[in-house]
């Protein structure tokens, strides 16, 4: 019996110590040897700062319109009649050509008939004056000889004394002068005529038409000189000055042009906090409504460098290579592009780098590529 518990405990033994030494040997068969530490170099393009001047160009783009416009308003009402030409939009009109005419029949006649009263009412104090005021008897006689009841009336003789005054003012010639004056005026209105050399670019009536008063018959324009409007910047406004050269081009940048800054508002937007600068475009090219963009040269920024926008960190920060290191330094943006950045604070013969580095950090290894 003794000797059977000595045999059990022995084995015991054995198997505890074949335990212990079969764990470690599962322990040590699971790890892992590290590898050693391979430092990556990335290949970078850089740029070498050299400061220079570098015009700050403020981009903006508006439609172009027509300098002198006119838009074409009946201030009577009739049927039209005819015009000089065929009353369409594109026609082209000169200086003194009749736009439209409107049938004035019914109202010349009344203008007729007040100048006929006029005339009857001068013709009836001609006895009077013969008798109490011969001295000016023989004025107002040739006025009513050079009266033409056809034509435009003539301007009343001029008053040399009171009593003269009063008697004519108190037979009431003067009150009548001035309604036909009044009804001349008026019926010059049943007639348009072009003030410049233009183009009817609206036409809304046609011959024959029922005008209405107040009613729009058209536009009209020169379409030799236009002006594009466009919006810049509140922090711009005193760096502009009018009669400023500006770059234009059209929506596709395949044609240039030439205008000049010929009116700066001086109210701000308040939602945008940008004024109004007007630029005078002339060119047989241009046409109405047309689309057009504008570079305007605000300033030169002295000691500065222009990067791309993608290059800069955090707004404020470039990648700098310094012996074969990136490095952050700080920079001040002075002004920003849709695409490029115009930074300064940077030293003459800084590498900096040419393209993005994906994953860059300062202390990063690089080697540097020649381009």
């Amino acid at each position: 019996m003794e000797k059977r518990k000595i045999i059990l405990s022995v084995l015991g033994v054995i198997l505890v110590v074949l335990s212990v030494f079969g764990a470690k040997a599962i322990i040590d068969s699971n790890v892992k040897e590290t590898p050693p530490v391979s430092k990556v170099v990335k290949n970078v393009f850089v740029d070498t700062v050299q400061n220079r001047k570098v015009p700050i160009v403020i981009p903006a783009n508006g439609n172009v319109t027509a300098l002198r416009r006119l838009e074409l308003y009946s201030e009577v009402q009739g049927i039209f009649l005819n015009s000089s030409k065929e009353f369409r939009p594109g026609q082209k009109y000169k200086k003194g050509q009749v736009l439209l005419n409107i049938n004035a029949d019914e109202y010349k006649a009344s203008v007729q008939s007040a100048k006929s009263e006029l005339y009857n009412s001068i013709t009836s104090i001609m006895p009077d004056l013969r008798m109490d005021y011969p001295e000016v008897f023989e004025k107002w006689q040739n006025y009513l000889n050079n009266f033409d009841i056809l034509k435009t009336v003539p301007p009343l003789p001029e008053i040399d004394s009171d009593k003269e005054k009063y008697f004519i003012t108190g037979r009431g010639i003067i009150s009548s002068y001035y309604a036909v004056k009044n009804l001349e005026e008026r019926l010059r209105k049943y007639t348009l005529v072009a003030p410049f050399n233009g183009v009817l670019t609206e036409a809304l009536v046609n011959r024959g038409t029922l005008i209405r008063q107040g009613q729009k018959l058209g536009e009209f324009i020169d379409p030799s000189v236009y002006e594009l409007e466009v919006a810049i910047a509140k922090k711009f406004s005193d760096l502009l000055q009018q009669g400023e050269k500006v770059a234009l081009s059209n929506l596709d940048g395949t044609k240039g042009f030439e205008g000049t800054v010929s009116r700066i508002n001086s109210r701000i937007d308040q939602e945008t906090q940008t004024i109004q600068v007007f630029i005078r475009v002339d060119d047989e090219e241009i046409s109405e409504g047309m689309y057009l963009e504008a570079r305007l040269a605000a300033k030169d920024e002295e000691n500065a460098i222009e990067v791309p926008r993608e290059l800069l960190v955090d707004r404020s920060k470039l990648f700098v290579v310094k012996d074969s290191v990136l490095d952050l330094v700080d920079v001040n943006p002075v002004y920003f592009t849709s695409n490029t950045v115009v930074v300064k604070g940077l030293q003459n013969g800084t590498k900096i780098l040419s393209s993005s580095v994906p994953g860059a950090y300062a202390g990063m290894l690089v080697n540097i590529q020649e381009d």
